[in-house]
């Protein structure tokens, strides 16, 4: 099997490909029934999320929010193997490198859109068949409903390329029961199928092969509220419970991550981690330390300050370290190291955590005056 790093770098090889390669719309906004239906449309990058789609999909979501004959919203992915893979990361990096405004504009309007989904009053259903990961993690895990298939992997990757689990990763991460989403967060650890139900990060679990039969039964539904749609995917939840005997596959590893990821520091967990010196603490120590050290120092201490705040702080808290990532140089060598050169031997600077300073730290997260976003 190949190891987590070459896969991030098989996936991240398709969010390269900003360009739309066939001439069909990168987003389809449709009305059926009573369901505004938003699909993701780049099958060949992942579905991976751009500036334009953003654009697309923020509006229309306003829309049927106010309108009366729309009940509830669906969000989906094309291509059979992606949800949504993550944000436009080519794009962002060569803005970024020449201060081109889009790394502004790029985050600025992805949170405000993940924050319309947070907020959204009509019941929200993401289908996250396949890969989820980043940016697609933002379209569906502040919504109502996440519906896991078997085909789902889910991961917040970032840690490895130089950035941190944004798109409110602050709030929903610290928010998982235990030192999950810590563990999640600073190890990119890749969850799959029942395993996100059972992480608390999708609501339901249903088999790949009825999303169409639940889509149809959702669109027909007469009148769609929480109560009625939580019915209807419980009832599809109930009949796909063939393997849920198996184990969460952490389970065995629980009490570790709890006890192991709940250091005030890195320095501190990467102590826990090599004092416990069990082959699970090992391994957990080996993925960290191929991590950015300034990364890992900021996704911490979001994470922590996440746990209490609300989603539309922890968002304007987000923005803030995104445009500290974008003058600083660990994103664009991440990116180099697992994208463009495909060495996988980033070189990061600082290239220890105890180089990274709290000033730095605190820099990362001071206001940006004017600039700040506003939800």
């Amino acid at each position: 099997r190949p190891k987590p790093y070459n896969r991030l770098q098989i996936i991240l090889q398709h969010l390269k490909i900003s360009k739309q390669t066939d001439s069909t719309a990168e987003v389809l906004l449709e009305k059926k029934g009573g369901a505004g239906i938003i699909t993701l449309n780049r099958p060949k990058a992942l579905n991976a999320v751009n500036l334009s789609m953003i654009r697309q999909i923020y509006p229309q979501i306003k829309t049927w929010e106010k309108d009366p004959e729309t009940f509830l919203i669906i969000i989906k992915g094309t291509g059979g193997k992606a949800f949504c893979a993550g944000g436009d990361i080519r794009a962002i990096t060569d803005a970024g490198k020449v201060g081109n405004k889009l790394a502004q504009d790029f985050f600025k309007e992805e949170y405000t859109l993940n924050n319309a989904i947070g907020t959204c009053k009509k019941p929200y259903v993401a289908l996250i068949d396949g890969i989820t990961m980043g940016g697609g993690v933002g379209l569906s895990v502040h919504g109502h409903f996440r519906v896991a298939t078997e085909k789902t992997v889910f991961a917040m990757p970032e840690t490895a390329i130089g950035l941190f689990p944004d798109v409110g990763g602050g709030y929903f991460l610290p928010r998982l029961s235990g030192k999950i989403g810590y563990y999640l967060a600073l190890t990119g650890f890749w969850l799959k199928g029942r395993d996100v139900l059972k992480a608390g990060i999708a609501t339901h679990f249903v088999d790949s092969e009825k999303l169409p039969a639940l889509e149809k039964d959702l669109i027909a539904l007469k009148s769609s509220s929480k109560e009625n749609i939580a019915d209807l995917l419980n009832s599809y939840h109930m009949k796909s419970q063939a393997d849920q005997e198996k184990d969460f596959v952490l389970d065995e590893h629980m009490d570790k991550i709890n006890s192991l990821f709940s250091g005030n520091s890195m320095e501190e967990i990467v102590k826990n981690l090599k004092q416990d010196g069990s082959p699970f603490a090992i391994k957990q120590l080996e993925t960290i330390n191929k991590m950015s050290p300034t990364s890992l120092k900021l996704t911490l201490r979001q994470l922590r300050e996440g746990a209490s705040m609300s989603l539309q702080d922890v968002l304007m808290m987000e923005y803030r370290l995104s445009q500290a990532c974008m003058r600083g140089p660990d994103f664009y060598e991440g990116v180099r190291a697992v994208l463009i050169d495909r060495d996988q031997s980033p070189r990061w600077k600082p290239a220890a955590l105890e180089e990274v300073s709290d000033e730095f730290v605190d820099d990362c997260f001071k206001p940006l005056g004017s600039n700040d976003l506003k939800l």
